[in-house]
């Protein structure tokens, strides 16, 4: 048996997964937890072979996180289960060490097969994103800048486009406020705008928040 535990906000998706896998003859989701903070008491108290993962859950504040988590349960595969853009959010969530990304709207089936091929040892990409990655390559420098963007810029863009000042977002990402304003910097750089209204709304063009 795969050794399930889902992390993610809404009871009605843990209650979708679980019926929908109620039966399966490998997967069994064996922990629910609705906020990040109960993930490491879930990791301690049973045996978890994949935990399935939405970026935003509450407590989530950061891809480093993720990170920490992978580095303390080695043996717990991630899956990130999200309703987050694809494109952006999925090679940044793969190099930083979970290993499959599924969108939300995907069927249940989609999951399922990517739980079992994550469990034995199999990175899982979908195939949209296996050929953006591949049109990505083949672009100029200046056409793919926006997709070299690390995980803190993309977490800055976000609070930036939810209106959150450099102050508040230091908060969060416990980051000093010089270092948001240089993250700032890098992102009106990288995305070819002078201010922070045509940054966000690049963005939301490029489709990155």
């Amino acid at each position: 048996m795969i050794n399930v535990c889902l992390a993610d906000n809404y009871p009605v998706v843990h209650f979708g997964v679980k019926s929908y896998f109620k039966d399966h003859p490998e997967i069994h989701i064996v922990s629910n937890v609705g906020n990040f903070f109960m993930i490491p008491e879930a990791l301690r108290n049973k045996q978890i072979d994949v935990l399935i993962l939405d970026l935003e859950l509450d407590g989530l504040t950061s891809i480093y996180e993720v990170k920490s988590i992978i580095k303390n349960n080695p043996k717990t595969k991630i899956i990130i289960f999200t309703s987050l853009s694809e494109q952006i959010y999925a090679p940044n969530a793969i190099k930083s060490g979970v290993s499959g990304f599924v969108h939300k709207s995907s069927k249940l089936e989609t999951l399922g097969v990517t739980i079992q091929k994550v469990h034995n040892g199999t990175i899982m990409l979908s195939d949209s994103i296996k050929k953006n990655l591949a049109l990505i390559a083949k672009q100029n420098k200046s056409e793919r800048l926006y997709r070299k963007l690390s995980n803190r810029e993309i977490e800055v863009l976000r609070y930036l486009s939810d209106g959150k000042k450099n102050n508040e977002i230091s908060k969060i990402l416990n980051l000093n406020e010089k270092t948001v304003s240089t993250y700032k910097l890098r992102l009106l750089t990288k995305l070819n705008v002078t201010n922070l209204v045509d940054l966000v709304n690049k963005a939301k063009t490029l489709e990155i928040v």
